[in-house]
């Protein structure tokens, strides 16, 4: 029973965590990340990559990226940012 309470709590907590940011929207639209220790919350701004194959032949899938800007800091990869389109975090360090 102790188990299953922290379990229920674990995924209550973490569900809120998601949310600290702003409006997540995993599958479906541009959100906001939750912040963290660099980043700053995911930029709302971004586009579509179509995929592609690189010149050595590597295949590089279909995805979103936040659209450019003055920093790294609200990239989707950035440590503390979270991708809202797989809900992956970020581990990237900003160079700038």
């Amino acid at each position: 029973m102790t188990k299953l309470i922290f379990a229920v709590l674990l995924l209550a907590t973490t569900a809120d965590a998601q949310t600290l940011g702003g409006p997540s929207q995993p599958l479906g639209g541009p959100g906001y990340g939750t912040g963290g220790l660099n980043g700053t919350g995911s930029n709302p701004s971004n586009h579509y990559v179509s995929p592609y194959t690189t010149q050595n032949g590597t295949y590089v899938p279909g995805h979103y990226q936040t659209n450019p800007n003055s920093t790294q800091r609200d990239n989707y990869g950035t440590r503390g940012n979270v991708n809202p389109y797989t809900g992956t975090t970020g581990t990237r360090d900003p160079r700038y």
